[in-house]
């Protein structure tokens, strides 16, 4: 794995702040009213620090799950789900091709950008542990939230005790209380641990909600994505149109993997014994068990996840017929080449591989002419001003003719942007890969599963 230099940085970088935290504050507390904290409280306090660095290392160390190709057999094999009911188990959702891998990937799957490969119900890739969270890291990351807000919790109990007797002395001379730099170390301290426990309280929080209802950052972002499309169609016939002029119906579907709180987080902590939750050397979950997920049966188990999209239809590059002789411009090899380059950078992405980055649908509504809004009765306004918060009233999305973007550095639909402003990129998903990746299976890979059948 190829990461940046920061990311390499980030484990060794974290593991001091913590050790800067725990153990200067206990050195600090010697010289400062009340005195050092009591023995018993600095055992517990230190374990606390000790769960806390040992689960952020398996964070960090523990491989995010390599998908065997051929998992959609392996998932008929009892082995891989021996306790779950195979008729909850999603084995009619239709499999997704991953052109990076050059393989089906499972339900919940998407291509990290950083890893190089499709990873096991990606949450995001995390700069701070340098790896992605995902089905077989999970459960380490949210012990890892969970020992640093309960031990950051008692640093910031110590140093409020020690910040108030100061305040309580503030009128004696200064030469009866600390140094200087002593007060200076304090108010590192304060500060420090004040912000970052702030932070990842709030990432715990959010880390538990989506424990508890089996939604993870990604997964929001496409029932966001979904809740969109729907309200598109309701403006404009119950259809959006996909490549080619085809119409796509747009239904309403739930998020087939929430099954309930109890469950959830048994599937998400890799264990249905809740001590295990805590247990800082806990194992992992096997790759196999994030291979299926129970569905919760709303609505048909055969229906795909995320739902039909018309945005993310693969369209391949059309090339134009050659008019005349072919021979219109100079033979030399070197102006061949760069024609030849230029032509291919218009299609080709950092990956080299050719994607039509579909335009945003904002700029699409504004391309359409008056008498196509005459004619089919779509109230394009009411649709524009839908799309106010994901592009705001002044895109400043590249401007093309037609459907498609003929700027390949362009940003298409794949660019789209939840309330929150986040898109797939900020998970550290490959956005071409992961957006434009629908029946885009090669024919030798049609062949073969012919062959099967």
């Amino acid at each position: 794995m190829d990461l940046p230099i920061l990311q390499r940085l980030s484990p060794p970088g974290v593991t001091v702040l913590v050790l800067f935290l725990a153990l200067s504050s206990q050195w600090l507390f010697h010289f400062i009213d009340p005195g050092p904290i009591p023995r018993e409280h600095a055992y517990m306090f230190d374990g606390l620090v000790a769960c806390l660095l040992i689960c952020y290392w398996r964070t960090c160390f523990t491989d995010p799950g390599k998908i065997p190709k051929d998992w959609h057999e392996k998932t008929q094999d009892s082995a891989y789900g021996p306790q779950k009911d195979p008729s909850k188990v999603a084995a009619g959702q239709p499999n997704r091709w991953c052109r990076r891998c050059e393989a089906y990937k499972p339900p919940r799957s998407h291509h990290c950008k950083t890893c190089k490969r499709c990873i096991q119900k990606m949450d995001h890739h995390c700069v701070w542990t340098s790896n992605c969270i995902s089905h077989i890291t999970i459960p380490h990351f949210v012990r890892f939230l969970f020992y640093a807000v309960v031990s950051m919790t008692f640093l910031e109990y110590f140093l409020y005790l020690r910040v108030s007797i100061l305040w309580s002395q503030k009128s004696l001379p200064s030469y009866l209380g600390p140094s200087v730099y002593r007060l200076a170390h304090l108010f590192v301290l304060c500060a420090v641990n004040s912000l970052i426990l702030f932070a990842l309280t709030l990432l715990l929080g959010r880390t538990i909600w989506s424990l508890s209802v089996n939604t993870w950052t990604i997964e929001g972002w496409e029932i966001e994505r979904h809740h969109t499309l729907l309200r598109r169609a309701r403006v404009l016939g119950g259809y959006l149109e996909g490549p080619d002029d085809v119409k796509v119906q747009i239904q309403h579907q739930e998020f087939p993997w929430d099954v309930g709180i109890c469950r959830n987080i048994c599937q998400g902590m890799g264990s249905g014994n809740p001590l295990a939750w805590f247990w800082p050397f806990a194992s992992s979950p096997s790759v196999a068990s994030g291979l299926s997920f129970e569905h919760n049966e709303i609505d048909d188990p055969s229906k795909p996840w995320p739902p039909p999209d018309p945005d993310r239809l693969f369209k391949k590059v059309e090339r134009q017929p050659i008019l005349g002789d072919g021979f219109t411009k100079s033979w030399d090899i070197d102006e061949f080449k760069r024609r030849q380059a230029a032509d291919i950078s218009r299609y080709t992405d950092a990956d080299d591989e050719y994607v039509v980055r579909r335009r945003p649908f904002r700029e699409r509504l504004e391309a359409v002419s008056s008498q196509d809004r005459e004619r089919n009765h779509y109230d394009y306004d009411e649709a524009a001003e839908l799309d106010d918060d994901e592009y705001g009233s002044d895109s400043d999305q590249p401007r093309a003719r037609g459907d498609w973007s003929e700027d390949a550095n362009g940003e298409g639909e794949e660019a789209w942007r939840n309330k929150e402003g986040e898109r797939l990129a900020d998970f550290g998903v490959d956005e071409v890969a992961d957006f434009y990746d629908e029946d885009d299976v090669p024919l030798a890979e049609l062949i073969r599963r012919r062959k099967q059948n």
